[in-house]
């Protein structure tokens, strides 16, 4: 099994306690670093039931996802050369199906930080969310169509449609707690959200939430969710129980959130 549960490597610094994942009954795990720059777990898992835990607190700012207005949408000419390989279509990004879509809709919207959200609201407002939805292999293009889904599909039609207008976009998963805003009856889950590339930095973006948020923990980054599973199994796996737990812990001097 290769596991990705690890925080990213930039936000180990603001770790409050130890971040290790622990099994039962334990195994010999191995880190390393994938083309991405994600933190992955490699294991052997034995035969039977495994359990798999992580238990950490996190410092954080405090502050919601970075809102800026006037940031430009760069050339493809201009952009980094390892910026390019979010503008290619990927597993469930299927840039060429929705290509001619994304140019009528969003081709005389201002380039640049009101095109991506544009395509955000057009995303959130295209697809429903419901847990009853979720399917492992919808694509963009399908999620699109069947207009349903599950926070990924949000953020795969969003990076699609990002991409087929010459903006990089990228696919991220990890830890989003329902902090400063009303509580989801539903049990927690992963999120998934999307970044983009404009004016020389990653800006965040949620297609499913729709409007800056607080205590995002990014675990993985990539092209899309094949990318960044929390799980990828070689050989027959079934999950018996799945648990993913983000709250605040009050403190008078720093921002922290405990995540399992």
């Amino acid at each position: 099994m290769v596991l990705m549960l690890s925080i990213e490597p930039t936000r180990v610094k603001d770790l409050l306690s130890e971040h290790r994942i622990r099994f039962s009954p334990d195994v010999e795990p191995h880190d390393y670093v994938d083309m991405f720059g994600n933190t992955c777990t490699r294991i052997v898992a034995p035969p039977g039931l495994i359990a798999i835990r992580n238990d950490f607190l996190i410092a954080d700012s405090g502050l919601p996802d970075a809102v800026a207005p006037d940031a430009r949408q760069l050339e493809v000419g201009e952009l980094p050369d390892d910026v390019l390989i979010y503008l290619l279509g990927s597993r469930y990004c299927e840039t060429q199906k929705l290509s001619e879509l994304a140019w009528s809709l969003f081709g005389a919207v201002t380039p640049g930080w009101q095109r991506v959200r544009a395509i955000c609201d057009y995303a959130h407002q295209r697809i429903s969310f419901g847990y009853r939805h979720a399917r492992s292999d919808r694509t963009a293009w399908e999620g699109h169509e069947e207009r349903v889904g599950v926070c990924r599909d949000f953020a795969h039609l969003a990076v699609t449609l990002c991409r087929c207008m010459n903006i990089p976009a990228r696919y991220c998963t990890g830890y989003l707690g329902d902090i400063r805003v009303p509580v989801d009856p539903e049990p927690m889950d992963f999120s998934a959200w999307f970044e983009v590339y404009l004016d020389g930095r990653w800006f965040t973006f949620d297609a499913r939430h729709n409007h800056p948020r607080i205590g995002r923990i990014v675990m993985a980054r990539g092209r899309d969710a094949a990318d960044v599973a929390f799980s990828t199994n070689f050989g027959a796996v079934q999950l018996v129980r799945f648990s993913v737990i983000t709250e605040e812990v009050a403190s008078s001097t720093v921002r922290a959130y405990r995540a399992a």
